[in-house]
C-alpha cells in the first residue's frame, strides 16, 4: 500500500489487518507519521517518485496494490505544480511499471471528485466528461487514464485488473488537524480546537459530499473483494448528499456548543481551482459491488468529536 500511513491508508491497513491480509506499507511521511502504522504491518521509508524505493518491496512478491500515495492539496498544487506532476503523475507511473514488471494482477487506485472540475450535472455520475480546474484535478485525473490505459494495453501478457476509486471529502477520527492543506472539516475543527478563526473562502455556498472514513474503507475493501466486478471500473465514493461550507461550519461550531456568533468567522476571495456544487451519484458502487455509505454526516461528526476527547475548543476569538 502506497501512502498508508496517511489518514485513509492507516484506517485501511487497519481493516485488512484484522481480516488477516499480510500489508507493506509504502510511504514518505511527508504527510502522515510513522506512529500511525498499525503495528502489524511492514513499513518502508519511501517516495513513490523514486522507482528505486518501490523496486525492493515489489520485488517480494505482491498480490494488490493500494495505491493511495499522493499531493493532495489543490492549493499547495498551484503554489508548486512540478512537484505535484512528480507524486501525483510520475509516481502513479513508477507504480504502475512495478506491477508490469513484477506482474501484480491488481492495482486500486486512488482518485478524486476533482477529476469532474465544475460539472454543471449534479449528482455527478461516472459516465460524466472529467474537465478539472484545479491542478490537482488534472494530475489526478492524468494519472487515472495512465493507470486504465495501461491495463487495456493488448500487448501485456498477464492479466492487469485496475479499479479507481473517486473518492470525496473524506473526513473521521484520526485526520490531522494542524495541517493548512487538509479537508475543509478538518481545517475547521482544527481551528476551533486551537482557538484560532475561521475564513471561509467565497460565499461559502458552494458544496461539498463528505463521506465517513469507516464508509470509504468499506468500498476499497468492496473493491478488493470484488475483482471481476470492479474490474476496469472508475467508482464514485461519497455521500450522495451535498452540504454547503456556511452550513457545515455551523454544524461543526454546534459540535463545540457554539453559534456563528459566537466565534471569530469571516469570509476571504474564492481560491482558484475550488469546485461549486459537489455531489456524488453513487449508484454505479451500490450496482457493482453492493457498496452502500452506512454513516449519517452527524454521526461521523459526533465519532470524530468522541476521537478528539469532547472537542472542547479553545479559546473563543469574539
Amino acid at each position: 500500500m502506497t501512502g498508508g500511513a496517511g489518514f485513509i491508508g492507516t484506517h485501511l491497513s487497519g481493516r485488512l489487518l484484522e481480516a488477516g491480509h499480510q500489508v507493506t506499507i509504502l510511504d514518505n511521511l511527508s504527510n502522515s507519521s510513522r506512529d500511525t502504522v498499525p503495528a502489524r504491518a511492514t513499513f518502508v521509508l519511501g517516495d513513490v517518485a523514486r522507482p528505486q524505493d518501490l523496486e525492493p518491496v515489489f520485488a517480494e512478491g505482491i498480490d494488490a496494490v493500494c495505491h493511495l500515495a499522493g499531493q493532495v492539496s489543490i492549493i499547495r498544487a498551484f503554489d508548486n505544480p512540478v512537484a505535484d506532476l512528480r507524486t501525483n503523475v510520475e509516481g502513479t507511473i513508477n507504480v504502475v511499471e512495478m506491477c508490469l514488471k513484477h506482474r501484480v494482477p491488481r492495482l486500486i487506485y486512488a482518485s478524486s471528485m476533482t477529476a469532474y472540475g465544475d460539472t454543471s450535472v449534479v449528482p455527478t455520475p461516472e459516465s460524466e466528461p472529467c474537465r478539472p480546474d484545479s491542478y490537482y484535478g488534472i494530475t489526478k485525473f492524468a494519472a487515472e487514464r495512465f493507470v486504465h490505459s495501461t491495463a487495456a494495453r493488448p500487448d501485456l501478457d498477464f492479466k492487469f485488473d485496475v479499479t479507481s476509486l473517486r473518492m470525496y471529502s473524506v473526513f473521521g477520527p484520526g485526520q490531522a488537524w494542524d495541517n493548512p492543506y487538509q479537508g475543509v472539516l478538518g481545517i475547521f475543527l482544527g481551528r476551533i480546537q486551537r482557538g484560532e478563526p475561521i475564513t471561509i473562502y467565497g460565499d461559502g455556498e458552494q458544496t461539498r459530499d463528505f463521506v465517513f472514513i469507516g464508509d470509504i474503507v468499506d468500498g476499497w475493501v468492496g473493491a478488493l473483494e470484488h475483482p471481476r466486478e470492479t474490474a476496469g471500473g472508475i467508482f464514485n465514493l461519497g455521500s450522495g448528499r451535498p452540504r454547503s461550507i456556511n452550513e457545515l461550519a455551523a454544524k461543526v461550531l454546534a459540535a463545540h456548543g457554539l453559534g456563528p456568533g459566537d466565534y471569530d468567522l469571516s469570509h476571504a476571495p474564492t481560491r482558484p481551482g475550488e469546485q461549486r456544487r459537489v455531489q456524488a451519484d453513487i449508484s454505479a458502487a451500490r450496482s457493482a459491488f453492493g457498496w452502500q455509505p452506512k454513516s449519517s454526516f452527524e454521526d461521523g461528526l459526533a465519532a470524530t468529536m468522541r476521537w478528539a476527547g469532547g472537542g472542547k475548543p479553545g479559546v473563543s476569538a469574539s
